[in-house]
């Protein structure tokens, strides 16, 4: 169960500031006041194989939304300046629909309901076990994904949301990591348009040094790996990227 912050591993203050690496298949931010749990959370789920960035008040988490890349924002409702419920308003407002699970110590059904009501995803309840949290994010994931299954598919180009691993036409299909993430992003958000800088926020830490000529090098590259399938990158000039099934 989720424990004290004096049980809490250390963590390099460093590190939690300036953004996580983004070679991840899904990107979480995840918006905390509590410094120590946020930390700790930050930990638990890279250690998962997710992508976190953190904020702490709700006018950073929107400047984080506004960046854009996120696959999920895990959010606490007591928050300094404007709180969590206002966080998720605005966000509606704008027809957002990241899925969104509130975390929160209050137990209260009322806050609940009313936290789903404006568009909350779902809710956990501090304490919480950890695999609990993981499960629910891992059920939220794959709603966006449009699956019932860990398995996600474009044409005959699947991809396991639990070994991460890709297959072509039934086998596998070994990727360099940055050429990974990119198709991941874009299997993940099949169907919707993901611009370059998008694509680099996903890719690369916040510290690299790396521009878009290095997404279309990769997107390049990819596309040559998947002329054997029946998925494509499609590009929408002036907009960025899209994976779709080939045209007959």
């Amino acid at each position: 169960m989720l424990g004290s912050p004096d049980l809490q591993p250390a963590f390099s203050p460093r590190a939690f500031q300036s953004g996580f690496t983004r070679a991840y298949a899904v990107n979480i931010l995840l918006v905390e006041d509590n410094l120590e749990l946020a930390q700790w959370l930050a930990k638990v789920l890279r250690d998962a194989q997710y992508g976190v960035d953190c904020a702490h008040d709700g006018e950073q988490a929107l400047r984080r939304l506004h960046e854009g890349g996120y696959d999920l924002m895990l959010l606490d409702l007591k928050l300094p300046d404007m709180d969590g419920r206002g966080v998720l308003r605005r966000l509606r407002r704008a027809r957002d629909d990241l899925p969104v699970l509130v975390l929160t110590a209050s137990g209260s059904l009322d806050i609940k309901v009313d936290s789903l009501e404006i568009g909350a995803d779902d809710y956990l309840v501090k304490p919480f076990e950890v695999r609990e949290l993981l499960a629910r994010i891992k059920a939220l994931i794959r709603r966006r994904g449009r699956a019932g299954s860990s398995q996600l598919y474009c044409a005959d180009l699947s991809y396991d949301l639990d070994s991460r691993e890709f297959r072509a036409a039934g086998e596998p299909l070994a990727l360099p990591p940055r050429e990974h993430a990119v198709l991941e992003a874009l299997l993940l958000q099949q169907g919707r348009t993901l611009s370059k800088s998008q694509l680099v926020h996903t890719v690369f830490e916040t510290d690299d040094e790396a521009g878009e000529d290095a997404i279309e090098l990769y997107v390049h590259r990819l596309r040559r790996k998947l002329e054997p399938t029946g998925a494509r990158i499609v590009t929408l000039r002036g907009l960025g990227y899209l994976l779709r099934e080939a045209q007959a």
